[in-house]
């Protein structure tokens, strides 16, 4: 007889509805090793978080199947609970970044063996103002691209489509005078784009992040682009980019557990590919080994 108790939440509607179709092999793996499941789909926007928040007392693990929204969700509701549980993860979305990071794997059924048998990892979180984030907050140029592209685009598509909506923004690109505090240093100057991560990729890209990523260090990569003058530096920045070439004269490229970003007028932030808030005055920080993450 099952006496443990777990809770599993699921996005139906991420990566081409991919947790729909094989939704009762992932419970049967659960059952087998030995948990009474609590299924969950989300309905909209904030709903993973909630059921973590309001989750019944006597749960041992909490699973999730979605995108990186999903996780970033039920991460937030965890750091706000008063019991800290293992998080397993079954990556069903258009990107998985984090998931492919600390090697989850992209089969969901093999993703199911690892949450309710793999090894529990403390997992730095990172801290926006007063908002969570599990391995990206970000600006600037393409951060948008993420929660302004349709599901159905992304769906269809998948990383392209976030390449496509991101194409369209090239000629519109914007600027921001920010004054950077870290470590007892002062950046100030024009930027694009900047990133705050814990992860081996963003947007399926990888090692665009830097070298020697440790996801339990206390600290996070931080990498800026300066504005560039005219698009001919423009197309060098990404071509750089593209060449995993991060330290260089328009890339600013670090490691802290803390920093403040100050601006004029108000910054908007991505946090795991969701709308994160605008701020003139953002204060990041890491929270180390902040969460428990089941890995291989």
């Amino acid at each position: 007889m099952n006496d443990r108790k777990l809770l599993f939440i699921y996005n139906t509607h991420a990566g081409r509805e991919r947790i729909s179709s094989q939704l009762a092999d992932v419970i049967d793996v659960f059952t087998k090793h030995g948990y009474l499941v609590s299924a969950y789909p989300t309905q909209r926007a904030g709903d993973a978080r909630t059921a973590v928040q309001e989750r019944e007392e006597g749960y041992s693990l909490v699973v999730c199947s979605g995108g990186d929204g999903t996780l970033d969700e039920v991460v937030s509701g965890m750091m706000e609970s008063l019991e800290q549980l293992p998080i397993g993860m079954i990556p069903a979305g258009s990107t998985n970044d984090f998931c492919q990071s600390i090697g989850i794997p992209t089969d969901l059924v093999e993703a199911a063996k690892v949450a309710v048998s793999g090894r529990s990892f403390h997992c730095d979180v990172g801290i926006l103002n007063q908002s969570y984030f599990v391995y990206v907050a970000g600006f600037g140029l393409f951060t948008d691209v993420s929660y302004q592209t349709p599901q159905d685009m992304k769906n269809l598509l998948g990383r392209a489509a976030y390449l496509l909506e991101g194409i369209k923004k090239l000629s519109d690109v914007g600027s921001y005078h920010l004054k950077i505090s870290y470590q007892d240093r002062i950046i100030e100057d024009d930027f694009i784009y900047g990133m705050v991560t814990n992860s081996l990729s963003v947007g399926g890209l990888k090692n665009i992040t830097g070298e020697m990523v440790e996801f339990n260090d206390g600290l996070f990569e931080v990498t800026l682009i300066k504005y560039p003058k005219n698009m001919i530096e423009l197309s060098t920045i990404i071509t750089m980019l593209l060449g995993r070439d991060v330290d260089n004269e328009y890339i600013f490229h670090f490691k802290t557990a803390q920093l403040t970003v100050d601006s004029r007028k108000k910054v908007a932030w991505t946090l795991d590919g969701e709308f994160g808030g605008s701020y003139k005055h953002t204060e990041i920080m890491v929270k180390r080994e902040g969460v428990i993450i089941r890995i291989p």
